[in-house]
């Protein structure tokens, strides 16, 4: 699996940080912001879950 965010239309709703705090979080602007771009097993279905709840599709989440 690999996770990648495009900051561009981040609009910092928050979800994936919500979702997969492992994976994903804020910056001080809001935007997101990757922790890890290949997820261990324990966090892989709530990173597949962050990329379809984010409301900008600034997520992909292949696997």
């Amino acid at each position: 699996m690999k996770v990648t965010a495009d900051r561009t239309v981040c609009v910092g709703a928050g979800m994936c940080a919500l979702t997969a705090p492992a994976v994903f979080d804020q910056d001080e602007e809001g935007l997101v912001t990757v922790l890890t771009v290949e997820p261990d097993d324990d966090s892989r279905a709530a990173a597949l879950e962050a990329g379809m709840l984010c409301p900008s599709g600034a997520l992909r989440v292949e696997e």
